[in-house]
């Protein structure tokens, strides 16, 4: 095999790869007599029809099938030879082929840039704490003590936030459906959780009494033929019940699965910090991405990568809809594809590693997240590699972040609830703030690139500055 470089401009590289005939024929004999041993024609014995009976029947596809093979193993191994790191699938041209002659072709290759890494020591992050007060979690008890209320017989009629329990029959044009009867069903009235306005026509009914609700069904009911149909509902009602206010205590606890009241609380201290912790995180993962960014100004990005990006971000846009924020999707491209290889050569220079192991293992969170729909989502991983892919993306990203901060200076600050609100906040209109003004900037060009167009219709065709502005 001889391998050359045609051409080498930045990161776009074409080599030329030729395989003599000598070579190919070796593995074109070699095929044959695998297939001779595997075929089986009429009028020969297994394993011993004539290799050139085989070569008149298939000689066209083994011709293929053994040049595809060359093509793969030949291109794998000029770049690794040339040490090139690959970024997207490297294009093929045939240039000379056939049988009896040498194979030659290019192969046309986007490469990744060489990245020289800053050192860990220049990057500086914070990391946050929560201390959640005694007033947060009160304020939390009671409003689990509000929406747990326990309640108390009672003989008046029922009223607003009353629960009313009762049996029913329910009718369709006077026929029974698939789950038209129910059975001591408990509704509270105004909380317009069975179908949408059916509780409040239980105001007013009594214990024993019969009562008719007609009501259509919802559009999204999960049986079709339903959807929408006027249904007539018999309502046997059972008992009336109104609320009383739940004590803070360890009844109540127990009732949302704390063991008492002590434990209760820190449970719920633990769910607030955790979900406070969530989003400071996330200001510290933009606080070292944006060092990352910084601190490595200048590298070359590969083409490819850059469409590829934009295209996965527009896929779903109108075309007028792309073509008005043109400039912002390839700037928010670029950082994207930046900030992907400077992260993926940390992780690759400080040998970071994905799992199968701890890939199953976050699908397995995502679908215990997602009880009753298991199967739905395990189909869907299963059905998607690219899902699968990012989830791998994912897991690498956060290795590597975890790397930074176990090497980089790290400042702790702890918050309360209302300064680390205050961040959140900041940091989420700064982000908002970001986007928008990346459009008004893409906006604001094109009304600039329209004007100098204008202003360039005025000049002779054969001026200079003419030829300037219609590249641009």
């Amino acid at each position: 095999m001889k391998v050359e470089i045609l051409h080498k401009k930045n990161l776009a590289i074409t080599l030329s790869i030729t395989i003599d005939k000598k070579s190919i024929q070796l593995e074109l004999d070699k095929r044959l007599k695998e297939i001779q041993s595997e075929i089986s024609l009429k009028g020969f014995r297994p394993g011993k029809v004539p290799q050139t009976v085989i070569k008149n029947q298939f000689g066209k596809s083994i011709y293929g099938e053994v040049i595809d093979k060359i093509l793969s193993e030949s291109s794998r191994k000029a770049i690794d030879e040339k040490k090139i790191k690959t970024a997207g699938q490297p294009k093929i041209d045939l240039k000379t082929f056939g049988e009896g002659k040498d194979l030659n072709y290019t192969l046309e290759i986007n490469s990744l840039p060489e990245i020289e890494l800053k050192s860990f020591d220049v990057y500086r992050a914070t990391d946050y704490t929560i201390k959640i007060d005694n007033k947060t979690v009160d304020k939390q008890i009671s409003e689990i003590a509000k929406n747990n209320k326990n309640y108390t017989d009672k003989k008046d009629k029922s009223a607003k936030e009353d629960q009313v329990i009762f049996d029913y029959t329910a009718t369709i044009d006077g026929k029974k459906f698939e789950g038209s009867d129910g059975k001591n069903v408990r509704l509270v009235i105004g909380q317009d959780l069975f179908i949408k306005g059916f509780d409040e026509k239980l105001i007013g009914v009594s214990i024993d009494e019969n009562k008719i609700i007609e009501i259509n069904m919802p559009n999204s009911h999960p049986n079709k033929d339903l959807a929408n149909k006027k249904t007539k509902f018999e309502c046997k009602i059972l008992k009336i019940q109104k609320p009383i206010e739940s004590l803070i205590n360890d009844e109540l606890a127990k009732k949302v699965g704390a063991k008492d009241l002590k434990d209760l609380r820190l449970l719920i201290e633990k769910q607030i910090s955790s979900q406070y912790k969530q989003a400071l995180d996330s200001i510290t993962k933009k606080e070292i991405l944006d060092q990352i960014e910084k601190n490595h100004k200048t590298v070359d990005l590969p083409k490819n990568l850059i469409e590829q990006e934009v295209h996965s971000m527009t896929h779903n846009l109108k075309k007028e809809e792309i073509e008005k924020n043109k400039t912002s999707n390839e700037k928010i491209a670029q950082s994207r594809i930046k900030l992907g290889l400077i992260l993926n050569e940390y992780g690759e220079k400080n040998k970071l590693k994905v799992s199968d192991d701890e890939i199953r293992n976050e699908i397995q969170k995502q679908v215990k997240s997602m009880p009753g729909q298991e199967k739905m989502v395990l189909e869907y991983y299963q059905k998607n590699p690219n899902a699968t892919q990012s989830i791998k993306g994912a897991i690498y990203e956060e290795k590597i972040l975890s790397l930074f901060k176990s090497k980089i200076k790290i400042i702790k600050k702890e918050l309360n609830t209302s300064e680390a609100e205050k961040l959140i906040a900041d940091f989420n209109q700064s982000s908002k703030k970001s986007k928008v003004e990346d459009v008004e900037k893409d906006n604001k060009n094109k009304s600039v690139d329209k004007k100098k167009i204008k202003e360039n219709k005025k000049l002779p065709s054969s001026s200079k500055g003419s030829k300037k502005v219609s590249k641009k």
